[in-house]
């Protein structure tokens, strides 16, 4: 794939235009005053390709998304023959076909009795949508006071004032404070930075006292006011944190107890990120609510779900209730067209399956790269890494905040991404690397991101 000088001229005209008019998400805009904007231009399968014919390996599926590889002229197909056929209607009091069938497929897919499948655009949107759910829910039951929700430290959960308030990132929040009262923090399960006290212990005993300081923290609050707990299967932030044995199972006996909503956020972790369709399946656990979206499509037109049990939305099935929410593009028909079509090529290529399959390859082959000073941790689960970085391995002495900013931002990212890897470089939590490719991915492609990582963190190591 190439272009002529022409073409190349237009592209750092193209570059002057993205600076200048669009404003990119969660991006310093100065990095980009004196320097050309990295402008994605074409996908194929694992691999992206950039304004100037450069090829790269899409290390992080966009961003958790293209579950299906990128390319796939069939959806693109699906969305055209929908948009022709009905381009638009909003599913406020009417139906259209194409998001009833979706949201039976979602209820049959989905564990238990969550066979209620409310749709947003997104992911951030979906978990808006289960706060409210939950507060409206405990009003219509006469327990008024239950609207309080407990998450993780460092856990992201989106971006619309609830869900960022329900996000355990102090840095992404201050600048929007005050946001929405009532939410409080309970420990990860980053069995690396365990406590020192449970350091030595063993996951299930590290997974056993995590899951219980969600009860603590509930009798700390007073029961009577907790709505909702809200936890991805495999957290997100600060590097791909699995959760240890039985986790998952005190947490439900703990929510049962004390009558809170169990929520699995599973906005990356749905739709084969892990090798299931969703996440909690993988971990045996059942929510009374799943927040899903981005992988529904791979990408390929925005959607967003919250799947919700029939004891919840019962109340809201009689008389007179309805709950008083909802989104314009929620459920668009070209969307939900897409997701079909996205998921029966889940069925007919056998992505999970193929996931599942692989995923101990591809962990092998990250976990190769623990003989370098420079890594700490690599954990994860499914087609879903992260790779800590530390400064001391003895010690797991990590980055202080010049060399976050000299190494990780200065040099980490755009060396990836020159040497060929699109991945993500974060410091929300400690410092790591993570990687989520599209689900088609092999081994060929493990060893590739393993040897372009290897490459690089070599050199970093040299900078610290």
């Amino acid at each position: 794939m190439g272009y002529s000088m022409t073409e190349q001229l237009d592209t750092a005209n193209l570059s002057k235009k993205a600076y200048d008019h669009l404003w990119m998400h969660f991006t310093r805009m100065s990095s980009y005053e004196n320097a050309p904007v990295p402008t994605i231009v074409k996908g194929d399968g694992v691999n992206i390709w950039d304004a100037n014919g450069r090829k790269y390996i899409d290390g992080l599926a966009g961003l958790f998304v293209v579950q299906a590889g990128h390319g796939r002229a069939e959806l693109a197909e699906v969305a055209r023959r929908q948009a022709e056929e009905l381009a638009f209607f909003p599913v406020w009091s009417y139906a259209h076909p194409k998001a009833i069938e979706l949201a039976e497929r979602l209820a049959n897919y989905a564990p238990g009795d969550l066979n209620k499948v409310f749709f947003t655009t997104g992911g951030g949107e979906a978990v808006e949508s289960a706060w409210k759910l939950a507060k409206h829910y405990f009003k219509l039951k006469g327990m008024p006071t239950k609207h309080k929700v407990l998450s993780r430290t460092t856990a992201y959960h989106g971006t619309p004032q609830g869900a960022l308030s329900i996000t355990g990132l102090p840095g992404l929040k201050a600048p929007y404070e005050p946001l929405v009262p009532s939410t409080f923090r309970v420990p990860n399960t980053n069995h690396y930075r365990a406590p020192e006290f449970l350091a030595d212990g063993s996951p299930e005993a590290f997974g056993r006292w995590a899951a219980d300081q969600i009860e603590y923290e509930i009798l700390n609050e007073g029961p009577e006011t907790v709505a909702a707990v809200f936890l991805e299967p495999v957290q997100n932030a600060g590097g791909c944190f699995p959760p240890p044995p039985g986790y998952f199972q005190r947490v439900r006996e703990i929510c049962d107890k004390y009558d809170v909503l169990m929520v699995s956020d599973e906005v990356i972790c749905a739709f084969g990120r892990l090798g299931t369709m969703f996440g909690c399946e993988k971990f045996g656990y059942v929510p009374d609510i799943i927040t899903c979206a981005k992988g529904m499509t791979s990408g390929y037109s925005p959607i967003g779900a919250m799947i919700v049990s029939d004891r919840l939305a019962e109340p809201f099935y009689k008389g007179e209730e309805m709950f008083l929410h909802g989104y314009t593009f929620g459920g668009h028909p070209v969307s939900s067209a897409v997701a079909l079509a996205n998921l029966d090529i889940f069925e007919r290529e056998g992505l999970n399956k193929h996931v599942l399959e692989n995923e101990g390859a591809f962990l092998a082959t990250l976990q190769k790269l623990l003989d370098l000073p420079i890594v700490g941790d690599v954990r994860g689960n499914g087609y879903f890494y992260g790779i800590e970085l530390v400064k001391d391995k003895a010690s797991k002495e990590t980055f202080n905040d010049d060399e976050i900013e000299r190494v990780l931002y200065g040099f980490l990212s755009k060396a990836l991404f020159d040497a060929g890897l699109y991945c993500r470089a974060d410091d929300r939590g400690d410092p790591v690397i993570q990687l989520s490719p599209p689900l088609i991915a092999d081994q060929s492609t493990f060893d590739e991101i393993e040897q372009i990582l290897r490459s690089v963190l070599t050199e970093a190591w040299t900078k610290l």
